[in-house]
Formats: C-alpha cells, sequence, structure tokens
C-alpha cells in the first residue's frame, strides 16, 4: 500500500507544480535522457584531448587509478571503475601492448593479478596533467559549477548502487 500511497503523492506534488501527468512521459522531463546524453557529449569532448596521449576515454580512467595508487590488481581497479573483469580485462592487454602497465602476479596472492605501471606509463602523467583544464575549457562551464554537478551525480550513483 506505501507504493500506491507514494506514487499518489507524487503526482499530487508534480501537478501541484505546474505538471500533468503527459509531462512526466515527456522526453526532455527524463533524468535518465539528460544523463545519458550528458555522458555521451562530455565523454566526445575527451576524446581529441586524449588522442595525442594515445587514450581513450575508458583508457584513461584506468590511468587515473593507477597514477594515484601505481599498483593495484585487477578486481581493486574494477571495483574503483565500477567495471567488470569482462570490460576491464581488453582495456589492460591494450595498455600493456601500448607499454604503459605490466600485468603479473600478485606476490602476496598468486590467484591475484597486480596491474603496475611502468616508466613510460608514469612519464605519461606529466602529459596528462592538462586534460582536465582543457575538458573544463571545453565545457565553458564554471569550475563551483562542475564541483555541485559532481556532488549531484556522485549522490545519484550512491542511490543506484545501494
Amino acid at each position: 500500500m506505501t507504493d500506491v500511497h507514494d506514487a499518489t503523492v507524487a503526482r499530487s506534488t508534480n501537478l501541484r507544480h505546474g505538471s500533468t501527468p503527459d509531462d512526466l512521459l515527456r522526453l526532455d522531463q527524463q533524468v535518465c535522457f539528460a544523463l545519458a546524453v550528458a555522458s555521451r557529449n562530455v565523454i566526445a569532448l575527451y576524446r581529441p584531448v586524449l588522442e595525442p596521449l594515445g587514450l581513450t576515454h575508458p583508457q584513461y580512467l584506468v590511468m587515473l587509478t593507477l597514477w594515484e595508487r601505481d599498483s593495484l590488481t585487477v578486481k581493486q581497479i574494477g571495483r574503483l571503475l565500477s567495471l567488470d573483469p569482462a570490460t576491464l580485462s581488453p582495456l589492460l592487454k591494450r595498455l600493456e601492448r601500448a607499454g604503459l602497465i605490466k600485468r603479473d602476479r600478485h606476490p602476496a596472492d598468486e590467484r591475484a593479478l597486480a596491474v603496475t605501471l611502468t616508466d613510460q606509463g608514469r612519464d605519461l602523467r606529466e602529459r596528462a596533467i592538462e586534460v582536465p583544464t582543457q575538458v573544463v575549457e571545453r565545457l565553458g562551464m564554471d569550475i563551483d559549477e562542475l564541483r555541485s554537478l559532481h556532488t549531484v551525480l556522485t549522490r545519484v550513483i550512491v542511490a543506484t548502487t545501494s
């Protein structure tokens, strides 16, 4: 009964704020649509910035985790990036072929794969330092606005993974 009551309250709240039931099904009112389009567009902004570094956006995310910690297991990287092994494994193989990382058995746990940066991978960090600044410039939004957006999106992530 609570779900029915909650839906009724939500509907009546929306109606009080000038929304009709039909408004609730408008594409431009859907959070999922706004997130999907924003995500695609922001990732597309990274493409020309990352291209000179020889990285795709997902590879850049892996490198960010390793630049913070240098040595992580595949499982830890997957957890940090919310990526499953089937998605992460090909990324790591490409980064290894590019000479940016090494994958070896973890010394403390033979079953785990440790991922570490090579000298080339560490050196790439210096070139990547400008990536965030370039992306912020391309977005044309101020830092406070982006921090606020990050806070809200982090709340969405927590709400959807709890």
